[in-house]
């Protein structure tokens, strides 16, 4: 089975150099964007069964351990590539790709591990969340539409309004519940749960006793579901994807993004949509939004370790 791929990526205004050798960034797709980079994939060599020490003969004392690490730790990084499958990672520098160059990678990985070649792929965003003084981004929610959909099923959305030729216009339009005020303790009670909710405005100060249970769902003209024009609401919020930022980590994203079997420019521009979405919550002034990414897919190795670690978190 080979072994687990990584892929990093970080944002790069005005296309300055990384400081690692022999390594090249792409223009970014956006100017808060993110360039994707990936490091050559890693084999280990397995390791060998501690030998059995003789008796009178003892270990070598920690300050001998300590002085050898501090050795290693000195050492500078190699020039070039890894000419062998099994080497010291931590004496050669990350290796970056491009972009198309990192979905190549992922396909090429697929086909070695025998995996699904319809595995999903995932972005995984770092977020400088800081405005300045003291401010920070709060953490967001937001709906797209990906230029390749890679999901057939609808998503249900509730639309709420008092007006019953609105209700109508809704449910013609594939709205899963329409309704004014009788929706709201059906939702209370969990009798609907629709996955997104829009609202025309005259009927958002009767929504008040749902912010708690809505949360970011709750309709909002920042997220496009507040508004007069039911039909185009219901187009983007039954076929939208929703990316957000993980509460608890407050700075970190995770969103599927393509499956693996896509053509690779429609992972591009998909990945290309995450990131222009991403960008519009953060005053490009400020600097670079995205700090770092990494692409993956469902069965990654490295994919799962992360996985792990964030339920535990």
């Amino acid at each position: 089975m080979a072994a687990t791929i990584r892929y990093l990526g970080r944002v790069l205004i005005h296309r300055q150099k990384h400081g690692l050798s022999k390594t090249t960034c792409q223009t970014p797709l956006y100017p808060c964007s993110v360039n994707v980079w990936v490091p050559s994939r890693y084999f280990a060599a397995a390791t060998k069964p501690a030998k059995s020490t003789k008796k009178g003969v003892k270990d070598k004392t920690s300050d001998e351990k300590t002085d050898e690490t501090e050795k290693i730790k000195s050492y500078s990084f190699m020039e070039g590539e890894p000419e062998d499958d099994v080497y010291l990672k931590r004496l050669y520098p990350r290796q970056i790709h491009e972009v198309e160059k990192a979905i190549q990678l992922l396909k090429k990985f697929q086909i070695l591990d025998f995996t699904n070649p319809k595995q999903g792929v995932y972005l995984d965003l770092t977020l400088d969340m800081a405005l300045g003084k003291k401010k920070k981004v709060e953490p967001f929610a937001s709906v797209l539409s990906f230029p390749y959909p890679f999901v057939s099923e609808i998503n249900k959305v509730a639309v709420f309004t008092g007006n019953a030729s609105e209700i109508k216009i809704a449910e013609e339009n594939g709205a899963a519940f329409a309704g004014g005020t009788s929706l709201i303790q059906k939702i209370l009670d969990d009798e609907i749960q629709p996955d997104f909710y829009v609202a025309v405005p005259e009927i958002m100060p009767e929504l008040n006793p749902l912010k708690k249970k809505l949360k970011k769902r709750f309709p909002k003209l920042t997220r496009k579901s507040i508004g007069r024009d039911i039909p185009k609401m219901l187009e983007l919020f039954k076929t939208g994807h929703e990316i957000k930022v993980d509460e608890e980590r407050e700075n970190f994203l995770k969103t599927k993004i393509a499956t693996l079997d896509m053509p690779s420019d429609q992972i591009v521009a998909n990945l290309q949509a995450v990131i222009s979405e991403v960008c519009k919550h953060r005053p490009l002034s400020l600097g670079p939004f995205v700090v770092r990414a990494f692409l993956r897919t469902s069965t990654s190795e490295v994919g799962r370790e992360r996985q792990n670690i964030h339920m535990m978190l």
